[in-house]
C-alpha cells in the first residue's frame, strides 16, 4: 500500500523547509551587509552594530534552515526581514533599552520602528509576520543572550496589538473629523521628520499629534482601546470648540447629533457621549487630561468657557469647558505642531517602537495588506471564524434559539444606532460593548447579593468571607495598582502613574460584580440541578471560584481591549490552566443572558484556542485528569514531563504580586480547604506517576473494568453538561452522575467531544476549500477520531491542525488522490485559524534509537513530524480506513451498533457529525419564501450596534421592477396573515418573522422530519465564499 512519505520538497509541498539547494547564500557576505545595514543605513554606533552582528551569529542557523519559508523566499527579502528583526530585538533588549536610560543620559543609537522598517525597505504586517516566528526559533539564544525574561521585556505581541489597535483608532478619528469638518482650509505638508507625502489637514493632524501626547504622558501602561477612544472623542471636542466656524460641516440646530437643553444651548459632552456612546464622567476627565498636556506642553493659557466671547462657542453651553485664546490662530498653530512633534519624537527616540504620526499621514504603503495571521489580534468588525452563539463545544437537547438581544434598556438609542447612523466600526462596536459593561455591570454591589450570601450560608459553614477575601487576592494578581520597578516615561509628571492606579481599580471592581453576577446565577441552576441549595462542594473548590474570576476577568479585559494583558495572561495570574478555564466557558455564557454578541466571540475563540492547542501543552492540568482516566499513558506523560504542578496557594499568588500584607489575613478554614479538596486534584497523580498502574488502586472500588475502552468516545451519549462539582472535583473520585465512572473520565470524555466537534468544523472547511468529496472528510475525520482514541500521545504538546493536516495527507495518498503538501498548505494558509508555526514548527521528542541521529526534544517542520512519526505511528490505523469510501472494519462496527433495526441495503449512515446546512430553507408551506442565516462576511458590513440576528431573504417577487423592500414587506405580509407591518425588517419584533420561527425552519425538534442539529455546529463556515486572505 502507498503510505503517502514525502522526501519534503517544494513539488510535494512542503512550504516551511529549505531545500538545500546550491543557492545557499555566503555567510561572511551576509554579515558584512549587515555591518553595512547598521552603520550606513541607520548611523548606529560601533557598540549597537556589534550586538547586531552577536545576535546574528546566535541566530543565524535559523535563517539558513528556513531561508525558503521567510517573507516570499527571496534572498533579498529573507536578508531584510532578518535584518529588521535582529536590530529591533537588539534595540530592545540591549542595555542602552530606555528602561535603563535617564533624561540626563539620552541614548543617541535610538531609531524607531518606522525609520528601521523604511531602510530595509519593509511593511509592518511582513515584519509581525516573521517576528513571531523567530521569537519561537530563537527564544533559547535570547535567553542566553538577555535573560530569561526577555519575551516580557521585547513586548513584541504587545506592539503588534497597539499597531492593530491604532489602525481602527486612526480610522475612527479621521472618519469622525471628515464627518464634524471640511477637509479643505489649512493643509500644509506633514514633517519631513516623519518622512510622510501628501496633503494632511493641520486641524485633523494638530488633533493628532495632541492624541500621541495623551498617549504618552497620561494613558502610560494601560493602552486599552476604549481609553484611547475616549482620548480620541476629548480631542473632537477639543476641535469642535476651537476650530473656526467656517471649517464645520455640522449645524448646531442638528437636534439628531446634538443634545439641546432648553434655551441654554447644546450641552456638548453630552452630545459627544451620545453619539460616541461613551462615559460623560470619563470623557470630562480625559478632556481635562488634554487641557493640562496643552498648558504644559504647549504653553497656553487656560479661561473658562464663560468667560470667553469666541464665536466658535456659539450656542455651546459654556459649563465645565475650558477655551485657549490662540490655539487654532493661522500663525501659531504650525509652531504648536513642531512643538508636539519634537515632544512626540523625544518621548519614542530609545523606545525603538512604531512611529505613531504615520497612521494620519497618508502613509499606508508602510503598512501592508493582509492581515496578521492567526488571529492572534480580535477586533470586533472584523471577518470572524464562527458566530458567537454558535461555538463548536455547546451541547443542547434542543433545536438552538436565536441569540438574544440586549434588554430593552440597553437598546435602541442607548446601545444601537447612533444618532448621526454612523456605520458601526470596530472602535464603535468596543464603546458599545463597554457601553454594556458600564450600564448593565456598574450599578451592581462590589458584594455578594442576598441571595449569594443566602447559598454561601447553607453550605457546611459560611463561605461569604472566604469567597470575597479570595476574590481581592485574586484580582489584585490580575490588575495589579502598581508593579515594582515600572518606569514612567518622561514627561508624564506621575500622571500615568496615578491613571493606571485608578484604571487597575476600575478594571477590579467590574470584574468582581460580573464574577458575583453570574456565580449567583450559576449556583441558582446547579441548586435546581442537584435539588438542594447545599452547594458546599461546588463552592469551597479553590480552581472553580478562581476560574470564574479569571473568565470575568477575561471578559473585562476583552471589553476594553487592552495590549498588556493579553490572553493566556490571566491564567498565569491566578494559577490556573487553559483546561481548567475550558470548564466554565459555556457554563458562563449560559448564565449570563446580556452577554454581547462581541464577547460571546472573544469567548468562542478562547474556547478554540484552549481546544486547539493550549490545553495540550505541557503543564495543562489536563494531563492530570487523562492519566487517571486512561492509565495506559501514564508512562509517556511522565516520561515528557507533561503533568501540572500544585496550584499555588492565596499565600504564593500575593507574595509573588507583592500584594500588601493588610489583605493577606490568614483563613486557616479556607487554606485547609485548597489542600484537602482542590490541591488534590493536581497532586495526586504527580504521587502515583511513576507507577500508573497505581492509579487504578486508588479508583478500584468504584471503577468498572470495562470503563478504560469507554473512554474512547462514550462523550457522545451525553448532550449535557455534567453538574460543575463534578467537573472540579478530584479526577480520582467517583462521578455522582455516572456508576463506575470518575470525574477524571467525565472531564475527558467531555473534553474529547469538544476537541472532536472542532476537528469537524476545520475538516469540513479545509475539504471544501480543496473541493475533496464527502468521503475523503469522512475518512480524515475518521482518522482523528482513531488517533485520539489510539494513539492520543500524538496530540501531546501539539496543535491539533497538524493532525489534521498529516491525516489529509494520509488518506489522500491511501485513497490515490493527486493532492499535495503544497496544495493542502497553500489552502490552508487561507483559512481564518492559520498560524505559520502550526506547520512550520511541530513539537518532536527523538527517541535514542532514532536513525536520523537526533535523540531529544525539538520542534521541525511538518513535513519531518509526518514522514518520521506521524506515519509510523498511524499506518495500522490508515491500513483498517483503507480508501476513502471503504467503510473499515471499526468503522462498520460503530455503524452497526448506531443502527439498528435498520433494513438492509439501505444507504451508508455518514460517520462524520452533522453540521448545519446553510442553503436557504423554505419556512412558508404555501408561499415561496426562503431564509437562511447570513453568512459571516456579509453580515459584518450590516452588523448593527444592538445585536440584532440576520437573515438572508429569497422570496419571489410580487410585481415587475419592484424594489427589494417593497418585496420584502410583502414577504412579511404573506408570512403573518395579512398583518399590518411597518417599519424596517425587525426580526425580534412582533408582527414580523421571528428568529425562533426562523430558527424552528433551520434547526427542527427532535423528532421532525429533519435531524436535530448540535447547537455546537452553528459556527461552521459551511460553504463559504472561498477567497484568498
Amino acid at each position: 500500500m502507498k503510505w503517502g512519505r514525502t522526501d519534503g520538497s517544494m513539488e510535494d509541498g512542503n512550504p516551511s523547509v529549505s531545500s538545500s539547494s546550491n543557492s545557499q547564500p555566503d555567510d561572511a557576505a551576509m554579515e558584512s551587509r549587515l555591518v553595512e545595514f547598521c552603520k550606513v543605513g541607520l548611523a548606529l554606533d560601533e557598540n549597537m552594530t556589534n550586538q547586531a552582528v552577536g545576535l546574528y551569529r546566535e541566530s543565524k542557523h535559523l535563517l539558513l534552515l528556513n531561508m525558503s519559508a521567510i517573507g516570499s523566499g527571496s534572498l533579498k527579502e529573507t536578508e531584510r526581514l532578518w535584518f529588521a528583526i535582529v536590530l529591533y530585538t537588539v534595540k530592545r533588549l540591549s542595555g542602552a533599552d530606555s528602561s535603563e536610560t535617564t533624561e540626563s543620559e539620552p541614548n543617541d543609537t535610538g531609531f524607531s520602528l518606522y525609520q528601521l522598517l523604511k531602510v530595509a525597505k519593509l511593511n509592518v504586517i511582513d515584519f509581525f509576520k516573521e517576528m513571531s516566528q523567530f521569537c519561537l526559533k530563537a527564544g533559547p539564544a535570547l535567553s542566553n543572550l538577555y535573560g530569561a525574561d526577555w519575551e516580557r521585556r521585547l513586548q513584541a505581541k504587545e506592539l503588534q496589538t497597539n499597531f492593530v489597535h491604532l489602525t481602527v483608532v486612526s480610522k475612527y478619528y479621521k472618519r469622525a473629523y471628515m464627518d464634524l469638518f471640511l477637509a479643505s482650509g489649512h493643509e500644509k505638508k506633514p514633517s519631513e521628520l516623519s518622512g510622510n507625502q501628501g496633503h494632511v489637514p493641520d486641524y485633523l493632524r494638530f488633533g493628532w499629534l495632541l492624541f500621541l501626547s495623551l498617549r504618552i504622558h497620561a494613558f502610560s501602561r494601560f493602552k486599552d482601546l476604549v481609553t484611547c477612544a475616549n482620548g480620541i472623542i476629548s480631542i473632537l471636542a477639543i476641535l469642535i470648540v476651537h476650530v473656526p466656524v467656517r471649517f464645520r460641516k455640522f449645524s448646531l440646530q442638528d437636534t439628531l447629533r446634538f443634545v439641546r437643553k432648553s434655551d441654554k444651548g447644546v450641552d456638548l459632552i453630552a452630545s459627544l457621549c451620545n453619539t460616541y456612546h461613551t462615559s460623560e464622567d470619563d470623557l470630562k476627565k480625559t478632556i481635562e487630561k488634554a487641557n493640562n498636556l496643552i498648558v504644559e506642553i504647549l504653553h497656553k493659557t487656560p479661561s473658562p468657557a464663560s468667560e470667553c466671547n469666541a464665536e466658535s462657542l456659539d450656542d455651546i453651553i459654556p459649563d465645565g469647558l475650558t477655551y485657549f485664546q490662540d490655539l487654532m490662530e493661522d500663525h501659531l498653530l504650525s509652531t504648536s505642531m513642531e512643538i508636539l512633534e519634537k515632544d512626540y519624537e523625544k518621548a519614542i527616540r530609545d523606545t525603538g517602537e512604531l512611529d505613531e504620526r504615520v497612521f494620519v499621514d497618508e502613509e499606508e504603503s508602510i503598512f501592508g495588506t493582509g492581515s496578521l495571521s492567526g488571529g492572534a489580534v480580535s477586533m470586533p468588525g472584523s471577518k470572524c471564524k464562527y458566530e458567537s452563539f454558535a461555538s463548536p463545544t455547546k451541547t443542547v437537547t434542543s433545536p438552538p434559539s436565536p441569540p438574544s438581544s440586549p434588554p430593552a434598556s440597553i437598546t435602541h438609542n442607548n446601545l444601537g444606532l447612533s444618532s448621526s447612523k454612523m456605520a458601526p466600526t470596530p472602535v464603535s462596536i468596543t464603546m458599545t460593548t463597554a457601553k454594556w459593561l458600564r450600564t448593565v455591570i456598574g450599578p451592581l454591589p462590589p458584594k455578594p447579593s442576598p441571595e449569594l450570601q443566602h447559598f454561601l450560608s447553607s453550605c457546611d459553614r459560611d463561605l461569604t468571607e472566604d469567597v470575597m477575601h479570595r476574590a481581592n487576592i485574586i484580582l489584585e494578581a490580575i490588575f495589579p495598582s502598581s508593579i515594582p520597578g515600572e518606569r514612567c516615561i518622561a514627561g508624564s509628571l506621575q500622571t500615568a502613574t496615578r491613571m493606571d492606579s485608578i484604571w487597575a481599580e476600575q478594571r477590579r471592581a467590574e470584574t468582581l460584580k460580573l464574577y458575583y453576577r453570574v456565580l449567583v446565577a450559576m449556583c441558582r441552576a446547579e441548586s435546581q440541578t442537584l435539588h438542594s441549595k447545599n452547594l458546599t462542594s461546588l463552592l469551597t473548590n479553590e480552581r472553580f471560584h478562581r476560574c470564574m474570576l479569571a473568565c470575568s476577568a477575561e471578559l473585562v479585559l476583552a471589553t476594553h481591549k487592552t495590549v498588556t494583558m493579553m490572553f493566556p495572561a490571566v491564567l498565569e495570574r491566578t494559577g490556573i490552566t487553559a483546561f481548567d478555564l475550558s470548564k466554565v466557558i459555556e457554563s458562563f455564557v449560559r448564565h449570563e443572558e446580556t452577554l454581547p454578541r462581541e464577547l460571546k466571540r472573544h469567548l468562542n475563540s478562547l474556547e478554540e484556542r484552549l481546544l486547539e492547542s493550549l490545553a495540550w501543552e505541557r503543564g495543562s492540568s489536563m494531563y492530570n485528569s487523562l492519566i487517571v482516566a486512561k492509565p495506559s499513558l501514564g508512562a509517556e506523560i511522565n516520561r515528557l514531563g507533561l503533568l501540572a504542578e500544585p496550584m499555588p496557594s492565596l499565600d504564593t499568588i500575593a507574595l509573588q504580586q507583592n500584594i500588601t500584607a493588610g489583605s493577606l489575613q490568614s483563613l486557616p478554614a479556607l487554606q485547609k480547604h485548597e489542600t484537602s479538596s482542590d490541591n488534590h486534584a493536581s497532586t495526586s497523580p504527580k504521587k502515583v506517576i511513576s507507577d500508573p498502574a497505581g492509579v487504578l488502586l486508588e479508583r478500584n472500588s468504584f471503577t468498572s473494568p470495562v470503563k478504560e475502552h469507554l473512554v474512547s468516545f462514550s462523550c457522545f451519549k451525553s448532550k449535557l453538561p455534567p453538574p460543575l462539582q463534578s467537573a472540579f472535583a478530584s479526577p480520582t473520585r467517583p462521578n455522582p452522575a455516572e456508576a463506575g465512572e470518575t470525574c477524571a473520565e467525565m472531564g475527558i470524555n467531555v473534553f474529547f467531544r469538544k476537541v472532536l466537534k472542532l476537528a469537524a468544523i476545520r475538516i469540513k472547511s479545509l475539504c471544501e476549500r480543496l473541493q475533496q468529496p464527502n468521503t475523503v472528510m469522512e475518512s480524515v475525520y475518521s482518522l482523528i477520531k482513531q488517533i485520539l482514541d489510539h494513539q492520543t500521545a500524538l496530540f501531546f504538546n501539539r496543535h491539533i491542525d497538524q493532525l489534521i493536516l498529516c491525516s489529509l495527507y494520509g488518506v489522500s495518498k491511501i485513497s490515490n488522490l493527486s493532492l499535495t503538501f503544497k496544495e493542502i498548505i497553500f489552502n490552508y494558509r487561507k483559512q481564518p485559524q492559520c498560524k505559520p508555526q502550526v506547520f512550520r514548527y511541530v513539537f518532536v521528542d527523538w527517541p535514542s534509537s532514532s536513525h536520523n541521529g537526533k535523540a531529544g526534544q525539538d520542534h521541525v517542520d511538518i513535513i519531518t513530524f509526518y514522514n518520521e512519526l506521524f506515519v509510523p505511528a498511524v499506518k495500522p490505523l490508515l491500513v483498517e480506513l483503507g480508501p476513502a469510501g471503504t467503510p473499515t472494519k471499526t468503522a462498520r462496527a460503530s455503524e452497526e451498533n448506531k443502527t439498528d433495526g435498520q433494513a438492509p441495503g439501505s444507504p451508508r449512515v455518514s460517520l462524520f457529525p452533522s453540521l448545519p446546512d446553510m442553503s436557504p430553507k423554505k419556512v412558508s408551506a404555501s408561499h415561496n419564501v426562503y431564509v437562511s442565516p447570513l453568512r459571516s462576511s456579509k453580515m459584518e458590513t450590516l452588523i448593527s450596534h444592538n445585536s440584532k440576528s440576520y437573515y438572508a431573504c429569497v422570496g419571489e417577487s410580487t410585481h415587475a421592477y419592484q424594489s427589494p423592500s417593497k418585496d420584502l414587506t410583502a414577504i412579511n405580509n404573506r408570512l403573518n396573515s395579512n398583518r399590518k407591518v411597518s417599519g424596517r425588517l425587525n426580526f425580534d419584533g412582533a408582527g414580523l418573522v421571528s428568529d425562533s420561527l426562523v430558527a424552528g425552519s433551520l434547526y427542527p425538534q427532535n423528532g421532525s422530519s429533519a435531524p436535530a442539529i448540535d447547537a455546537a455546529t452553528l459556527s461552521s463556515p459551511l460553504k463559504r465564499k472561498q477567497t484568498d486572505r
